[in-house]
């Protein structure tokens, strides 16, 4: 080998690529330089407050870092930088609302977050009286939520397993446009379904004639917005199983349905429990269904078939409405409480699908 072909060996090392990097002194050194610019032209022009300083101090940082890494790495690693740092911008704009109503609803629902609030009612409660709580509210939840996960859950699990495994023809393409159309319901429509149909036409039948509002009725109107949620989640992780799994079980001799309930629903159970969940998440924060078949009730309601029932959703949408000056601490803390409820139930959803699946 000749002293050039080294000398040119030697200079297309990886080492030497590697060391044709924009010092992370300079990065950091262009991110202050911009917001410094940033909040100079805003803020001495008065044309907007700390936001714009942030936008306009992002853009002339992707300018800045473009310009110095193109002279520094070049015109190809300038371009990769730029377009990452564009990729890790876009996920910190998607997390800061998500911090902004984390840390809000903290900060604000955090007031009336005692043991009045959760173990009292709004019974007798006055627009003067700062005490009350919303557990009629979340007992109302409870019930809702748990009947209606009891009636979607098996039917939208069964109903996937139907679409992916067995459905075929124009009865599969039937249910399967049907379960496109009400994933895009509204919540209303639901509500006004379960109103005509149970509270009107079926409930008097146990009521001697007169119609009857119930926390039931609003788990009927939950069940058909949680049901093609399921549906589909559970169809989508259904299809990612793959094919060789179900070869594998059929050349052993294993039946169908056998194979379905031990090797198909345990492995994509992880997906089928996230879909369960936001569909659980949807329902739990619904309001207007609640408020047409259910009516809401100040006082506490144990029996989900007779009579009045709240729900946390609807004692927030009443307590934010009211005009007592205690009625926004209340609404702020039900939320807090909804979301919390919400979060605890998912993690314990994961932590036990998590444990069925490493003992399997």
């Amino acid at each position: 080998m000749s002293v050039l072909e080294r000398e040119a060996s030697v200079g297309m090392t990886p080492e030497h690529i590697r060391s044709q990097r924009l010092p992370l002194v300079v990065n950091i050194g262009i991110g202050v330089l911009a917001l410094v610019l940033s909040a100079v032209l805003v803020l001495s022009t008065g044309i907007g407050n700390w936001v714009l300083v942030v936008v306009l101090g992002v853009v002339l940082y992707l300018v800045g870092l473009l310009a110095a890494a193109t002279r520094v790495e070049g015109r190809r690693s300038a371009r990769n930088r730029l377009w990452r740092s564009l990729v890790y911008a876009a996920c910190v704009l998607a997390v800061l609302p998500l911090a902004s109503v984390v840390w809000t609803l903290v900060s604000k629902g955090a007031a009336r977050f005692d043991g009045d609030f959760f173990l009292t009612s709004m019974n007798n409660i006055g627009a003067r009286d700062e005490n009350g709580g919303a557990y009629h509210a979340i007992v109302g939840t409870l019930e809702q939520v748990g009947i209606a996960a009891l009636l979607a859950i098996p039917l939208g699990v069964l109903g996937a397993i139907y679409l992916v495994e067995y459905g075929r023809g124009k009865f599969a393409l039937t249910v399967r446009f049907f379960v496109d159309v009400m994933t895009g319901i509204p919540s209303i429509v639901a509500g006004l379904f379960v109103l005509a149909f149970w509270v009107l036409i079926v409930s008097p039948w146990f009521n001697n004639g007169v119609p009857r509002f119930s926390g039931f009725a609003a788990a009927l109107a939950l069940t058909v917005l949680m049901l093609p949620t399921i549906v589909r989640s559970t169809e989508e992780m259904l299809r990612l199983v793959p094919g060789p799994l179900r070869e594998g079980a059929y050349a052993l001799g294993v039946p169908q349905w056998k194979t379905i309930l031990r090797v198909v629903l345990p492995t994509a159970l992880p997906g089928i429990i996230t879909g369960i969940m936001l569909a659980i998440a949807r329902a739990a924060g619904e309001t207007a269904p609640v408020l047409l078949v259910a009516g809401g009730a100040p006082f506490i309601n144990f029996d989900p078939f007779l009579g009045n029932q709240s729900s946390l959703a609807l004692f927030v949408y009443q307590q934010a409405g009211d005009a007592s000056k205690y009625a926004q601490p209340r609404a702020w803390t039900a939320a807090l409480t909804l979301v919390a409820l919400v979060l605890i139930l998912t993690i314990a959803a994961k932590l036990l699908a998590r444990r069925n699946r490493l003992s399997r």
